[in-house]
């Protein structure tokens, strides 16, 4: 019994690993997030991308205001997860927002700094 009980614990295991790895593969192989990697981004120009299209909600310093904080935010958040999440749109009231790909350099960058 115990044997079997540690089999179920090891493919449970297993498929959560699969599936993080699925999710973090697929979002990485978007040709737009590609792109944006493959450039070096300009921090002074990133911001003042951000100054122009996201300090109204995060705050000229990007210490919060209706949105979070930003600071640090590269420490728990990856490249690919930063760049997803400018560009989905799925945590209103942020809008969806795809800059064109050397801008999104420039932001990610200046959001890498914070």
């Amino acid at each position: 019994m115990l044997k079997k009980a540690a089999l179920v614990a090891v493919i449970l295991v297993s498929a959560v690993v699969l599936s993080v790895v699925a999710v973090r593969y697929s979002q990485a192989s978007d040709p737009y997030i590609h792109e944006v990697l493959a450039l070096e981004g300009n921090g002074s120009r990133g911001e003042a991308i951000f100054r122009m299209n996201c300090a109204v909600c995060h705050g000229l310093e990007a210490t919060g205001e209706v949105g979070p904080k930003l600071v640090g935010v590269s420490d728990h958040k990856s490249k690919v997860g930063l760049i997803r999440q400018v560009i989905s749109g799925e945590t209103p009231p942020m809008p969806q927002f795809q800059p064109e790909p050397r801008d999104m350099a420039d932001l990610l960058n200046y959001l890498e700094r914070l």
